[in-house]
Formats: structure tokens, C-alpha cells, sequence
């Protein structure tokens, strides 16, 4: 048992000892850095990279696409409004060719009267007064109203 011992403490045993327990210890730290290290490897930076450069390549022209598709909806409406207005105008066109609506219009608008009628303007008293502008002017010829600003912005 003697020898036993005398092994169990010889410095080359110790020695032997101390450099397994270091190698256990470092083992032991680096396999906890690595259980710390972020699982972000090269490859997946790599990929991350390639799709982010993706996403802003395509970004540009995607809006440019959108906003084009926006664009031809507004121009399509433009043109069916276009094409309303152009079918409105052939059958005001053809309405304008018809003598009896000419003559509507020219009565109605321009106040024509045939030969042998008398004609009326009836004035609405609250429209007139809603047109004159200032108050108490509506007694006055034009051109007093007129002088009449032309004094008071000298006035002024």
C-alpha cells in the first residue's frame, strides 16, 4: 500500500492530475461560450444579407408598379368620363339640328318673343335685394354706385 501511495503523490501524477482537471475546466468554459454564442452562423447572416437586399431591391420598383396601376385606373375613369361627355354632346348636337328646340331655347334663354305676343320679366323682390350688394344701394343709378366706391376707396 506504501507504493500505492508513494504513486498517488508523486509530482508526476500530480502533474498528471492538475492537467486533466485544467483540461476538464476549459472544456467545461468553452462549451458554455458556446451554449451562450448566438445560434446567428455565418450562413444565416449571409442569407439574412441576400433576403434584406431583396426586399430593397424589389421595394423601388414595387411602389413604381403600384403607383402606375393607380395611375391607369385614374386614366381609364378619364376616359369613360370622356366618352360620356362625348355621347352627351352628339345628342345635344343632334337635339340642336330639331327647329322646334331652337326656338325653345331662344325663348327660355334669350327671352324671344313672336311677333304678335307680349313679353314679362317678373323680378322677385328677394332675389333683387340678394344681388344689389350694400344695403341702399339698389335706389341709386350704376354709376352713382360706382363714384360712390371710387370716393370712398380715395378716402381710405
Amino acid at each position: 500500500m506504501a507504493g500505492k501511495d508513494r504513486d498517488r503523490f508523486s509530482t508526476a501524477t500530480r502533474l498528471r492530475l492538475l492537467g486533466e482537471q485544467t483540461a476538464a475546466r476549459v472544456y467545461r468554459s468553452q462549451n458554455r461560450r458556446q451554449a451562450r454564442r448566438s445560434r446567428l452562423t455565418g450562413r444565416a447572416a449571409f442569407l439574412a444579407l441576400i433576403v434584406c437586399s431583396l426586399v430593397v431591391a424589389l421595394a423601388y420598383p414595387m411602389r413604381q408598379y403600384i403607383s402606375q396601376r393607380d395611375q391607369i385606373a385614374d386614366q381609364e375613369r378619364l376616359s369613360r368620363e370622356a366618352h360620356q361627355r362625348t355621347e352627351e354632346l352628339r345628342d345635344e348636337k343632334a337635339r340642336l339640328k330639331d327647329d322646334a328646340y331652337i326656338r325653345r331655347l331662344a325663348r327660355q334663354h334669350l327671352h324671344y318673343v313672336l311677333p304678335g305676343e307680349t313679353g314679362y320679366t317678373v323680378v322677385d323682390p328677394d332675389a333683387a335685394e340678394e344681388r344689389g350688394g350694400e344695403p341702399g344701394a339698389t335706389g341709386r343709378p350704376w354709376h352713382s354706385n360706382l363714384w360712390g366706391g371710387v370716393d370712398s376707396a380715395d378716402r381710405e
